[in-house]
């Protein structure tokens, strides 16, 4: 007899709901200074606010003038503050920075819908929809028990099968232009190593390093400035190579860097100041000397925490 216990029948499914019509923004005057003035009001608050400031008889007159090529830099600028406060573990400040970059995709969506491009509605279904696709593991019927690399390949297989679904595409087609150099280097890299251009080892590359460091030395004199930045530019490149070959971030590392530098020059003007001097009334070998000993404070401040 078949088992026909409620552990083992089909579950009925969810009948699917109709999307949601967005609604006509602004709101009349009256509602949307209600939804405006709620702090409860959510992510209809902050579209009312957005169509608000928008709006071309009654909005601010900065947000009018604005297009999507003028608001990309604030995108990119309030994603980069988003990496400073993860970066430095201020999670109150981490809040605040996700607002605003929230704020820009709403931004972003409210000219959408003027323009009759999209809307924010479209806009979050087309994300929850590739999110879906790109996830059969947790959604469909694919098992989770992978690697977290094997879940990455996928995830590139899926793009891939997207990209080709759109159209024959390119290798190197779809690495957003607007990445930071070195974070777009690697994707690039990425791209042309699934395809098998890529050095087999960190030695060739490091070979590659050496090689354009010392041609760009050697060279630096009878070069116009064009071509000494394209052979920088060349050195750069293969460094964000070493960088993908040893699964290192090179925008983080580099911002490691910059926060290491800033800490142990702001230790060399601490010192001079109890002084009463400023770097500007010091020389290179004193200053030299106090960054050794930024450095020794350092690794002894480690030790000490070990």
């Amino acid at each position: 007899m078949p088992d026909t216990s409620p552990r083992t029948q089909p579950q009925p499914q969810p009948e699917p709901q109709p999307l949601r019509r967005p609604l006509r923004r602004p709101l009349p005057r009256g509602e949307s200074d209600a939804l405006i003035a709620n702090p409860e009001g959510g992510i209809e608050r902050l579209l009312e606010i957005m169509a608000r400031l928008r709006d071309p008889q009654t909005g601010c007159p900065w947000d009018l003038e604005q297009d999507f090529a003028s608001i990309a830099p604030y995108t990119i600028e309030e994603a980069h503050e988003v990496a400073d406060a993860i970066e430095r573990q201020d999670w109150r400040d981490l809040e605040r920075e996700l607002g605003d970059l929230l704020f820009q995709s709403v931004y972003h969506a409210q000219m959408g819908t003027e323009a009759g491009l999209f809307t924010f509605d479209s806009v979050t279904r087309a994300i929850s929809d590739k999110m879906v696709a790109r996830h059969p593991h947790v959604f469909g019927q694919e098992s989770r028990d992978k690697t977290a690399e094997q879940q990455t390949a996928d995830w590139e297989r899926i793009k891939a099968a997207e990209r080709g679904a759109a159209g024959p595409a390119r290798v190197l087609d779809g690495v957003a232009l607007g990445l930071p150099a070195l974070t777009r280097a690697v994707k690039l890299q990425n791209r042309a190593a699934r395809v098998g251009f890529d050095w087999p080892s960190t030695d060739e590359v490091v070979d590659k390093i050496v090689e354009e460091a010392r041609e760009l030395a050697e060279a630096r004199n009878r070069l116009t400035e064009a071509e000494i930045t394209e052979e920088f530019g060349d050195l750069l490149f293969v460094i964000a190579n070493l960088a993908r070959h040893l699964k290192i971030d090179p925008e983080a590392a580099l911002r490691a860097a910059n926060a290491k530098f800033t800490r142990r020059f702001g230790r060399i003007e601490d010192w001079l100041e109890e002084q009463g001097r400023s770097p500007a009334d010091s020389d290179l070998a004193e200053m030299d000397a106090l960054w050794n000993r930024a450095k020794r404070e350092e690794k002894d401040s480690e030790a000490e925490r070990r």
